[in-house]
């Protein structure tokens, strides 16, 4: 029998703004108007700044482990922009930007990362999931509501997000492997930093690109310079028109860098070369569009210093509101759990002890635990 050819294959890498600010206007004409790249660009500083003071805030206690945005933000807000309103966007922890174009506060990204659960809930009606730390869970959920709006016959579709090495995680398979086979709307975004924690993109895919891997799946696929907003926004547009109108999953490599640490937690120094680091400032995404406004006069360095302090102002407002809100009562963390409470957690609430479990209430007042004798097991 003859040998023949069952598969071939490109995949296009997108990119219309360079670092040094030149601009393909064949490609980029029309994309997005000059109104909404100065809005996109405001966005975008608004974020940066959170994440130097969130920084801050960790480094002097107020706040827990936080994870920077900085390098970062393109990929998500390109999204939102994309999106419709009432499109699902499922995040992990490096979205932030693309939630403020959303319309969630500043202090819920800040009540997070303080611990306080009313972080998670996402006001309604921004069509946001809580935030994912474990790694690759989301796209699961992103999955289930695309495939929750298509048995509905809802035109809604579901947009979720993750990094390099979260295609390594089995959920990713699952994900993935689900939303081909059985067509379901959803835009898998992966935001190839080259850097799970300290273990680098080399090892966790031999592939040249993360996005072959969509290919296995029967997925269409592309790869843009997740640095550059009008290349996110182009392929978003494209990713987005795929899963609404065809009902089909679309997966995107944005290439692009986180320029701090992985978390507050993390020193990025003991693996990562400096000159690695400064090559992809100089693709810093929101020195590329202040450079393309400035050209296009759009920009100036007076409209920098009063956003700059109109963000400063918008960010300090953000922290006071999470560091002044009125603490939950304690009775909230068993009402918010079920719909009806059983007995036993009834009783814990009610007497806020586990030990009274079983007993009355009456009988357990003023009741001294007596620990075990040494000896005793």
């Amino acid at each position: 029998m003859p040998i023949k050819n069952v598969l071939t294959t490109t995949i296009d890498h997108v990119s219309i703004l360079d670092a040094d600010g030149r601009f393909d206007e064949k490609l980029g004409k029309g994309l997005i108007p000059d109104a909404d790249l100065v809005k996109l660009y405001e966005h975008m500083s608004a974020c940066r700044h959170l994440d130097e003071v969130a920084f801050k805030l960790q480094r002097s206690g107020r706040m827990g482990t936080y994870p920077q945005n900085m390098g970062q933000e393109a990929a998500s807000l390109g999204a939102a922009y994309v999106l419709n309103n009432d499109d699902w966007l499922v995040t992990c922890y490096r979205e932030n930007c693309g939630l403020f174009w959303r319309g969630v506060p500043m202090e819920s990204i800040l009540l997070h990362w303080m611990g306080d659960e009313r972080g998670n809930a996402m006001p309604r009606p921004h069509h946001a999931t809580p935030i994912a730390v474990p790694i690759g869970t989301q796209m699961l959920h992103a999955t289930g509501l695309a495939w929750a709006s298509k048995y509905r016959g809802e035109k809604r579709i579901a947009c979720t997000f993750f990094g390099d090495g979260a295609t390594s995680e089995g959920d990713f398979h699952e994900a993935m492997n689900f939303a081909a086979n059985l067509d379901v709307p959803v835009v898998f975004c992966c935001q190839n930093n080259f850097w799970a924690i300290s273990v680098p993109g080399k090892i966790q895919c031999s592939a040249p690109t993360v996005a072959q891997r969509a290919i296995a799946y029967g997925m269409d696929t592309i790869q843009c310079d997740g640095n550059d907003i009008f290349a996110v926004v182009h392929c978003f547009r494209e990713a987005v028109k795929h899963a609404r109108t065809k009902g089909r999953p679309y997966f995107i490599e944005a290439v692009t860098y986180r320029l701090g640490d992985h978390t507050t937690a993390d020193d990025a120094r003991r693996y990562r070369d400096q000159a690695e680091v400064d090559k992809w400032k100089s693709r810093d995404p929101l020195i590329r569009v202040r450079k393309h406004m400035v050209k296009k006069g759009l920009w100036s360095d007076a409209k920098e210093r009063e956003l700059l302090e109109r963000v400063e102002r918008e960010v300090t407002a953000a922290v006071e509101r999470a560091e002044t809100i009125t603490p939950p009562a304690r009775a909230e963390f068993f009402d918010s759990m079920y719909e009806t409470l059983p007995a036993d957690l009834l009783l814990q609430r009610d007497t806020m002890q586990t030990h009274s479990i079983g007993q009355d209430p009456s009988q357990i007042e003023g009741a001294v635990i007596e620990l075990p004798t040494k000896g005793h097991h």
